[in-house]
Protein backbone atom coordinates (compact mmCIF):
# COMPACT_ATOMS: atom_id res chain seq x y z
CA UNK A 1 0.00 0.00 0.00
CA UNK A 2 1.44 3.19 -1.00
CA UNK A 3 1.53 6.14 1.38
CA UNK A 4 -0.58 9.23 1.21
CA UNK A 5 1.57 12.04 0.29
CA UNK A 6 0.06 14.38 2.92
CA UNK A 7 0.62 14.19 6.04
CA UNK A 8 -2.15 15.65 8.47
CA UNK A 9 -5.78 15.18 9.62
CA UNK A 10 -7.17 17.21 6.63
CA UNK A 11 -5.25 16.11 3.81
CA UNK A 12 -7.63 18.32 0.95
CA UNK A 13 -6.32 22.08 2.92
CA UNK A 14 -2.93 21.01 1.95
CA UNK A 15 -1.26 23.29 -0.85
CA UNK A 16 -4.82 26.29 0.46
CA UNK A 17 -2.54 29.38 1.46
CA UNK A 18 -5.64 30.70 3.37
CA UNK A 19 -6.24 30.71 6.72
CA UNK A 20 -8.63 28.92 8.55
CA UNK A 21 -11.53 31.72 8.74
CA UNK A 22 -11.00 32.30 4.94
CA UNK A 23 -11.45 28.87 4.45
CA UNK A 24 -14.47 28.94 6.77
CA UNK A 25 -16.16 32.27 4.89
CA UNK A 26 -15.17 30.80 1.28
CA UNK A 27 -17.42 27.19 1.98
CA UNK A 28 -20.25 29.15 3.48
CA UNK A 29 -20.05 31.51 0.53
CA UNK A 30 -20.14 28.31 -1.88
CA UNK A 31 -23.11 26.67 0.37
CA UNK A 32 -25.38 29.62 0.45
CA UNK A 33 -24.41 30.52 -3.08
CA UNK A 34 -25.53 26.91 -4.00
CA UNK A 35 -29.15 26.79 -1.64
CA UNK A 36 -29.74 29.98 -3.07
CA UNK A 37 -29.67 29.03 -6.32
CA UNK A 38 -31.07 25.47 -6.01
CA UNK A 39 -33.83 27.50 -4.31
CA UNK A 40 -34.13 29.93 -7.41
CA UNK A 41 -34.14 27.12 -9.72
CA UNK A 42 -36.83 25.03 -7.61
CA UNK A 43 -39.06 28.12 -7.85
CA UNK A 44 -38.52 28.76 -11.91
CA UNK A 45 -39.43 25.17 -12.74
CA UNK A 46 -42.56 25.02 -9.91
CA UNK A 47 -43.56 28.61 -11.41
CA UNK A 48 -43.50 27.41 -15.08
CA UNK A 49 -45.22 23.94 -13.94
CA UNK A 50 -47.72 25.97 -12.67
CA UNK A 51 -48.26 28.48 -15.86
CA UNK A 52 -47.72 25.76 -18.12
CA UNK A 53 -44.39 27.10 -19.33
CA UNK A 54 -41.74 24.48 -20.40
CA UNK A 55 -39.18 23.69 -18.04
CA UNK A 56 -35.58 26.47 -17.83
CA UNK A 57 -32.91 24.69 -20.41
CA UNK A 58 -29.81 25.15 -18.98
CA UNK A 59 -28.82 26.31 -23.03
CA UNK A 60 -31.45 29.03 -22.87
CA UNK A 61 -29.56 32.55 -23.22
CA UNK A 62 -33.11 33.52 -21.79
CA UNK A 63 -34.39 31.07 -19.53
CA UNK A 64 -30.15 31.21 -17.82
CA UNK A 65 -31.06 35.51 -17.33
CA UNK A 66 -34.20 34.35 -15.84
CA UNK A 67 -32.37 31.99 -13.24
CA UNK A 68 -29.87 35.14 -12.82
CA UNK A 69 -32.50 37.20 -11.71
CA UNK A 70 -34.52 34.84 -9.80
CA UNK A 71 -31.23 34.18 -7.45
CA UNK A 72 -30.60 37.93 -7.19
CA UNK A 73 -34.25 38.57 -6.71
CA UNK A 74 -34.15 35.55 -3.77
CA UNK A 75 -30.87 37.19 -1.88
CA UNK A 76 -32.75 40.60 -1.89
CA UNK A 77 -35.87 39.65 0.13
CA UNK A 78 -33.21 36.89 2.11
CA UNK A 79 -31.69 39.89 2.69
CA UNK A 80 -35.15 41.89 3.60
CA UNK A 81 -36.30 39.30 5.85
CA UNK A 82 -33.32 38.77 8.02
CA UNK A 83 -32.76 42.45 8.71
CA UNK A 84 -36.21 43.35 9.73
CA UNK A 85 -35.21 40.59 12.87
CA UNK A 86 -31.77 41.16 12.66
CA UNK A 87 -30.91 43.08 16.60
CA UNK A 88 -29.70 46.89 16.41
CA UNK A 89 -26.66 45.78 17.37
CA UNK A 90 -25.75 43.82 14.34
CA UNK A 91 -26.44 46.06 11.85
CA UNK A 92 -23.42 48.18 11.71
CA UNK A 93 -20.97 44.93 11.45
CA UNK A 94 -23.59 43.63 8.75
CA UNK A 95 -23.45 46.72 6.62
CA UNK A 96 -19.67 46.48 7.33
CA UNK A 97 -19.71 43.13 5.66
CA UNK A 98 -21.88 44.10 2.66
CA UNK A 99 -19.75 47.17 1.67
CA UNK A 100 -16.44 45.73 2.25
CA UNK A 101 -17.07 43.79 -0.44
CA UNK A 102 -15.85 45.97 -3.95
CA UNK A 103 -18.54 43.55 -6.38
CA UNK A 104 -22.14 45.45 -5.57
CA UNK A 105 -23.60 42.00 -7.14
CA UNK A 106 -21.46 40.05 -4.79
CA UNK A 107 -22.71 42.40 -1.61
CA UNK A 108 -25.94 40.43 -0.83
CA UNK A 109 -23.76 37.04 -0.13
CA UNK A 110 -21.00 38.70 1.55
CA UNK A 111 -24.49 39.82 3.83
CA UNK A 112 -25.81 36.42 4.11
CA UNK A 113 -22.16 34.85 5.25
CA UNK A 114 -21.81 37.45 8.03
CA UNK A 115 -25.34 36.40 8.71
CA UNK A 116 -24.52 32.64 8.65
CA UNK A 117 -21.71 33.01 11.25
CA UNK A 118 -23.17 35.30 13.54
CA UNK A 119 -27.26 33.66 13.60
CA UNK A 120 -27.06 30.46 15.29
CA UNK A 121 -30.59 29.58 13.48
CA UNK A 122 -29.27 30.95 10.48
CA UNK A 123 -30.10 28.09 8.17
CA UNK A 124 -33.73 27.14 9.62
CA UNK A 125 -34.48 30.81 9.25
CA UNK A 126 -33.06 30.56 5.61
CA UNK A 127 -35.25 28.02 4.48
CA UNK A 128 -38.38 28.96 6.47
CA UNK A 129 -38.01 32.62 4.81
CA UNK A 130 -37.33 31.23 1.45
CA UNK A 131 -40.46 28.57 1.56
CA UNK A 132 -42.27 31.94 2.33
CA UNK A 133 -41.33 33.49 -0.30
CA UNK A 134 -41.77 30.63 -2.65
CA UNK A 135 -44.98 30.27 -1.52
CA UNK A 136 -45.62 34.06 -2.15
CA UNK A 137 -43.82 34.11 -6.17
CA UNK A 138 -45.81 30.99 -6.69
CA UNK A 139 -49.34 32.05 -6.12
CA UNK A 140 -48.32 35.23 -7.63
CA UNK A 141 -47.25 33.60 -10.74
CA UNK A 142 -50.89 32.43 -11.51
CA UNK A 143 -52.11 36.10 -11.29
CA UNK A 144 -51.91 38.30 -14.42
CA UNK A 145 -49.26 40.44 -14.24
CA UNK A 146 -47.61 38.55 -11.66
CA UNK A 147 -43.96 38.17 -10.29
CA UNK A 148 -42.97 35.75 -12.88
CA UNK A 149 -43.91 38.19 -15.68
CA UNK A 150 -42.49 41.15 -14.02
CA UNK A 151 -39.41 39.35 -13.35
CA UNK A 152 -39.52 38.57 -17.41
CA UNK A 153 -40.48 42.40 -18.31
CA UNK A 154 -43.93 40.98 -19.66
CA UNK A 155 -46.06 43.18 -17.38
Amino acid sequence: MSDWPHRGAFPHQHGDARGLLERIEAQLRERIDEAVEMAALKLMVDARARTGRAAPESTSVADRAEFESTSRALLARLRERFLAELPDELRPRYEQAETAVADEGARPLAGQVFLARRLPDYWQRFERYQQEDAQERLADATRPGGWIRRVLGQS
